[in-house]
């Protein structure tokens, strides 16, 4: 007991700062993180101390509630008497401890939500603004290209226009239309482009014995919803951003 308590304790400590950083962060891969441990747990454990310096001080101004440090550090030690006395400090405010703990960890769960879609909404994140540095999600590049992220709010894209050149049948085809939704796989890979009102042509079609052939007799409209593009398929992507104001 007197080696699990002490890690337990550490666990329930550091855990706030780990769900943050999970909730915070805007990723393009679903699986197994592969980050260096070092900066996880850097960044975990700024994340669990700033969240519990705002929490104890939350505690303190509304419920006179007070940090006493040397019963968390009898709890971390080996010797078996200081952890029973502190467990029986907690015993005492157990219902303070665990309402802390509960709204805590509940908060680690909503606030990082509620950050990035601020960060979202006032574009904090984008190339040209000063707190880049901090809030820009730099493992998510296709988020940034893809949705127009970069441009400030008055000059952000009405939409997004996508032209890729797919190979059927041995032919060089180009697709475009507007990008309605993306996304990636596992590993955080563009997987495939959903596009609406899609036309298509032939590359061969670019140009006749006479010169270049007007874009009305070289593209057709193809027939559907959703026309689903998948990005390993594709041999070429061009992005275009549309502003109609």
């Amino acid at each position: 007991m007197n080696v699990a308590l002490p890690a337990l304790i550490v666990f329930l400590v550091l855990l706030p700062g780990f769900i943050f950083r999970i909730r915070f962060k805007r990723v393009e891969r679903t699986s197994l993180d592969f980050s260096p441990f070092g900066r996880i747990a850097a960044g975990a454990v700024m994340s669990a101390a700033v969240a519990h310096v705002a929490w104890l001080t939350l505690s303190y101004l509304l419920f006179g509630q007070r940090f006493d440090p040397l019963v968390l550090m009898q709890l971390l030690s080996s010797a078996p008497a200081s952890q029973i006395e502190a467990a029986r400090a907690v015993a005492d405010d157990f219902d303070w401890i665990a309402a802390y703990f509960v709204t805590l960890l509940f908060a680690s769960f909503v606030v990082p939500m509620l950050l990035r879609v601020a960060i979202t909404r006032y574009r904090l994140d984008r190339a040209a603004s000063p707190l880049r540095a901090m809030l820009r999600f730099h493992e998510a590049p296709w988020y940034y290209l893809l949705t127009g992220a970069d441009f400030g709010e008055d000059d952000a894209p009405d939409f997004v226009i996508v032209a890729a050149i797919v190979e059927v049948g041995k032919e060089a085809v180009l697709y475009t239309g507007v990008l309605d939704n993306f996304y990636f796989d596992s590993e955080g890979q563009l997987d495939r482009l959903v596009l609406q009102n899609v036309a298509r042509r032939a590359l061969a079609n670019d140009k006749d014995a006479g010169g270049v052939v007007d874009d009305a007799s070289r593209f057709y409209q193809v027939d559907g919803d959703s026309f689903v593009l998948r990005y390993s398929e594709m041999i070429t992507l061009n992005v275009q951003y549309v502003h109609l104001g």
